[in-house]
Formats: C-alpha cells, sequence, structure tokens
C-alpha cells in the first residue's frame, strides 16, 4: 500500500495492487501503476524504493528498466512493484495476464493523496 500512495503522490495514474497469492508462491503482491514519462516513471521509482528501504526495512533484490524508462520493475521478494509507460501497459497487460487475481481495495491508502474523487471512494 505504501508504494500505491507513493505512486498517487506522484501524479501515477491508473494504480492497482493485486493479491497474487492465491497464483503463486512465489509473490504475494504486484503494484502496477502509469506514468506519463521517464522521468515521472523514474522518480517514482525512487521514491518508492527510498521509502520502502530506509522508512519501512525492505530489502530490495531487484531492480530493472530504468534505463529505458517505459517498464521499472522493483522487486522486494513478496511485493513487486510494476511501473510502466501508457503504451508498455497496454501491451504487457499483467492484469490480464492475472485476471483472477484479487484486487486490493486502495481507497483508505489513496484518500490522502488527492488521487481518489470522493465518488471513487463510495
Amino acid at each position: 500500500m505504501a508504494a500505491a500512495r507513493i505512486a498517487a503522490e506522484l501524479r501515477g495514474q491508473q494504480i492497482v495492487v493485486l493479491d497474487v497469492s492465491d497464483q503463486t508462491p512465489i509473490f504475494d503482491c504486484f503494484v502496477i501503476a502509469t506514468g506519463t514519462s521517464r522521468r515521472q516513471l523514474v522518480a517514482i521509482s525512487d521514491e518508492i524504493d527510498r521509502m520502502l528501504r530506509k522508512e519501512l526495512g525492505e530489502r530490495r533484490l531487484g531492480l530493472s528498466g530504468v534505463e529505458d524508462g517505459r517498464w521499472i520493475v522493483l522487486d522486494y521478494g513478496g511485493v513487486v512493484v510494476h511501473l510502466f509507460d501508457e503504451e508498455s501497459r497496454a501491451f504487457y497487460d499483467l492484469e490480464g495476464l492475472w485476471d483472477d487475481a484479487k484486487r486490493l481495495d486502495l481507497s483508505l491508502a489513496l484518500r490522502s493523496t488527492g488521487a481518489l474523487q470522493e465518488s471513487d471512494l463510495s
């Protein structure tokens, strides 16, 4: 939820958290967000990494895609963060590939970011 909140605070779009723990023993959750530019995606990636590593004590196991900036992946073991540009997100369609995963409710985590409209919370 912290990664989703940070993505929202930095104006990430279409933020989704998928619980994939019933589909695979490898991961618990995917956090997926879209950015509008490479610069924005890198900024979101950097801030998520800073928060999860320094403030929450999570250990990053892997990082890829920063150079290209179209699909950045941050791997924290149980949680994997996918940051896409719009075209790459549509092409790889992780939500479609994992369509049987449960979507977690983000309303409480994103309420303070202004990313949700009041109508989204009901």
